[in-house]
């Protein structure tokens, strides 16, 4: 048993009840493409300046929790946002990253599908002040990783919001991007919840007119376009947008908030996956995608039901801070050996967040070793001067 602390200030005992869901490769073939976006092991004994310069990063533990999402038939959505792209891990840490993460893949038995970010950010803000700019940074980094074996998501960029860009510069961008990619590319639609520099984008702070410019852009090449990853949690939006979509263009949900649903479908339309939480909740995600590929809708939901609140306790305001979460629930899991984050993340959540978390995951069957768990939660609770008796 422990003590935990809540909202309200009090403490309180807490033991723990779940069953864990023991974790195992899919008897059947998806019926859903589902990258699950994964976070960035450091390894604090290297650390220097974790605020200044290139983050240290415990490869093996990092490939290792990659290769786990694999044996659970997921695939990987690698250097995103999740991965702390631009917080707190730079591009040279990415593309090695990268190049490690696609030679594991090409070497797993499943030969997992693996899309990777690609972005601008290796550029300061003073050099990409045009659309040539831009579009040739994200091409620097678009070859290397197709260099390595990946596919491109075409990560939003800041760069566009900071030089305050009008359609005309996406689509001269965009256009040149996805026409000159070797194999269809994913879109990526980051909502300012989860950065708020992205406002604002595709040029227009009003969603309708953003969404109906998008769609026009993916219009123009359909074939060269996988699909859109939307991240707006905003359920209705990305219903009504996905129905508009052309054939064979799939909407890759990134409501970490009403995925349950979306990927589900409405009888007629159906959304994929590329999820932050899937890496916290792969058990979970992949059992319920195997029972849903069976037809078997009512197991679907009483797998994924209990992930939602513990999905929308990571991604609550201010969202951008969610990595913590998702690095928190890979330590409770003995998948690093420590909770520390490149740029000292971890502290951008508080105690109650993290005891909140204990709980949601352990009634969602997530805490895979409860004996290793609690005893890593009693370590948090006491560095922060909760002592258990």
């Amino acid at each position: 048993m422990l003590i935990l602390p809540t909202e309200d200030g009090r403490l309180e005992p807490y033991r723990l009840t779940g069953t864990p869901l023991v974790p195992r490769a899919p008897k059947i073939a998806l019926t859903r493409t589902a990258f699950a976006a994964a976070h960035v092991i450091s390894d604090p004994l290297r650390e220097r300046s974790p605020w200044d310069g290139r983050p240290a990063v415990d490869w093996d533990a990092t490939l290792a929790f990659r290769a786990q999402l694999w044996d659970q038939g997921l695939g990987l959505a690698e250097a995103m946002d999740t991965a702390q792209r631009g917080m707190g891990v730079d591009w040279p840490t990415a593309l090695e990253l990268i190049g490690r993460t696609m030679r594991a893949a090409q070497a797993h038995p499943l030969r997992p599908r693996v899309a990777c970010g690609a972005g601008t950010d290796h550029l300061t803000p003073d050099a990409l002040t045009s659309a040539d700019a831009i579009a040739a940074a994200y091409e620097t980094q678009a070859e290397a990783i197709e260099a390595a074996g990946g596919q491109l998501i075409l990560m939003a960029s800041r760069a566009f919001t900071a030089i305050g860009a009008g359609p005309d510069t996406y689509r001269a961008v965009y256009r040149r991007l996805i026409d000159g990619a070797r194999q269809p590319v994913i879109l990526h639609w980051l909502g300012a919840m989860f950065d708020p520099s992205l406002a604002g984008y595709w040029g227009s702070q009003d969603v309708a007119v953003a969404s109906d410019f998008v769609l026009s852009l993916i219009a123009e090449n359909p074939g060269k376009v996988d699909g859109i990853k939307i991240s707006l949690l905003d359920q209705s939006h990305e219903e009504a947008f996905r129905a508009r979509l052309p054939a064979g263009v799939r909407l890759y949900t990134g409501d970490d908030f009403n995925y349950a649903p979306l990927i589900e479908g409405d009888g007629t339309h159906h959304s994929h996956a590329l999820l932050g939480i899937f890496a916290a909740i792969a058990p979970a995600a992949s059992q319920a995608l195997e029972a849903l590929a069976l037809g078997d809708r009512a197991t679907y939901h009483r797998l994924l039901a209990p992930t939602v609140p513990l999905s929308r306790e990571i991604f609550r305001a201010p969202t951008r801070f969610y990595k913590a979460g998702i690095a928190c629930i890979a330590w409770l899991n003995g998948h690093q050996r420590h909770f520390i984050m490149p740029a000292g993340f971890q502290s951008a959540r508080d105690i109650t967040h993290y005891a909140a978390l204990f709980r949601l995951a352990d009634a969602a069957g997530l805490l895979a070793r409860p004996d290793l768990a609690e005893a890593r939660m009693a370590h948090l609770l006491a560095l922060h001067g909760v002592e258990q008796v």
